[in-house]
């Protein structure tokens, strides 16, 4: 990263674009790349930038997960506290995956270690808002990612809530 510039006369290191107003340093470094300034670029924390990106999204494709089975874990062991609420979650989060994975193909090879960390977090999420005990829920996923990512998998017993929905959106 370059040093920060200084002010001459007290030596104090003046803030850059970057650590005032990142949307302009965002749009400086973009101008910057089209004009192939190449030695104006604010490298060190333009490869930061870069490097943080990615790790956003495989963090959203967690977060995703997570909440998706969640809401699988609560719709198969609360079955009489299931929801059109629910039930919208669980087609959101799966049309958000799917959306993530095709917008970013190379995060599939992480898909089975997302799905061990979101199972964590997910069963954690169903035990809070259920009040259901923790031995209730799998230590495990017991979903494959197939199921999760299927708009036909429901688990447990069959819902009126899925027909109803699907009926409506038909017409």
């Amino acid at each position: 990263m370059p040093a920060p510039e200084t002010n001459q006369q007290t030596a104090i290191p003046t803030p850059n674009l970057y650590e005032t107003d990142f949307y302009a340093w965002t749009q400086e470094q973009a101008s910057l790349l089209r004009q192939q300034q190449w030695s104006q670029l604010d490298l060190g924390n333009l490869i930061e930038e870069i490097e943080s990106l990615g790790k956003q999204q495989r963090q959203e494709l967690r977060n995703r997960l997570k909440v998706l089975i969640g809401h699988l874990l609560k719709w198969e062991y609360q079955p009489q506290r299931r929801s059109r609420s629910w039930l919208a979650t669980i087609r959101v989060q799966r049309r958000d995956t799917l959306e993530l994975l095709k917008d970013n193909p190379s995060l599939k090879p992480y898909l089975e270690d997302a799905l061990v960390l979101a199972y964590e977090n997910g069963r954690d999420l169903a035990m809070g808002e259920t009040d259901l005990p923790e031995q209730t829920f799998p230590q495990t996923c017991p979903y494959s990612l197939a199921e999760i990512l299927d708009d036909k998998f429901y688990p447990g017993e069959p819902s009126e809530l899925v027909n109803e929905w699907e009926g409506e959106n038909e017409s």
